[in-house]
């Protein structure tokens, strides 16, 4: 079973921004600053969705506010998708069986990437708590970019 989580985008201004989703109905659930890592990270949900998305922490959209960043190029304000999983191994494992490269293992029992024929980033989280670390997962190496 695979549940959709949220979307990523990258984001110039977040004042702008969160006006411009206000105008459709959408509210903010939650905002994180990362001092080490120099981003923001903001979730908001639609009007319609907003109950269940405080429960669930879904379906959302994750602004990311760079706070370094001078633009994006090349489609990179686009981030990702987030589904969860009720196996990342054995999601990965499938994956794999049908030809699908791992871009970003799941190293750690919880979260995978990898990229639709469209070159599109899909992030792959395991629902629930993380599954114990095992091989050949710890230590296959990333492919390209994620």
């Amino acid at each position: 079973m695979s549940k959709f989580l949220h979307t990523m985008l990258r984001v110039t201004s977040i004042e702008k921004t969160l006006r411009f989703f206000s105008l459709i109905g959408f509210k903010e659930i939650s905002r994180r600053d990362n001092d080490a890592g120099r981003f923001t990270l903001i979730f908001l949900a639609a009007e319609g969705d907003y109950n269940q998305a405080l429960k669930t922490k879904a379906p959302l959209i994750e602004l990311t506010y760079n706070w370094d960043e001078s633009g994006y190029d090349g489609g990179r304000n686009f981030g990702h998708l987030a589904i969860s999983v009720d196996n990342i191994y054995e999601t990965c494992e499938r994956l794999i069986e049908n030809e699908i490269p791992i871009n970003r293992p799941p190293r750690d029992g919880r979260m995978a990437f990898i990229k639709t024929p469209d070159n599109i980033s899909i992030e792959l989280l395991q629902s629930g708590q993380a599954l114990q670390i095992m091989e050949p997962w710890s230590s296959m190496p990333n492919i390209d970019s994620w």
